[in-house]
């Protein structure tokens, strides 16, 4: 066997394919680098830019109806949301972060 660093010269042929596989291979290796350059680019932008930050600090005072027992508070998003038993009923109220404001109220039954 010959090693590769032999002086030993390919025909002309051969040549012409080796050339166009080294061609091929790095157009391939840069369409790849391209592409892992575009993924981490995408997976950067989406960490970098975030969403809307909660404020650090929350504070103030919400009306409930009369009688309401608190079970659970849950701040997501833009809302705040307040589950509370009365009259032996389970509902969920929904207020807006910002102002405080009621958006909604969500009731709960059982199935007769």
């Amino acid at each position: 066997m010959t090693s590769p660093d032999s002086d030993d010269k390919l025909d002309p042929a051969a040549e012409r394919v080796l050339r166009r596989m080294r061609r091929f291979a790095a157009f391939s290796g840069l369409i790849m680098l391209l592409g892992f350059l575009a993924v981490f680019g995408a997976i950067g932008y989406k960490l970098m830019s975030g969403r809307k930050s909660t404020p650090a600090e929350i504070a103030g005072t919400i009306q409930l109806p009369k009688g309401a027992e608190v079970r659970a508070a849950v701040v997501s998003g833009d809302l705040i949301a307040v589950t509370v038993a009365r009259e032996g009923r389970v509902e969920t109220h929904l207020f807006d972060l910002e102002t405080r404001a009621p958006r909604g109220v969500l009731g709960f039954a059982s199935a007769p």
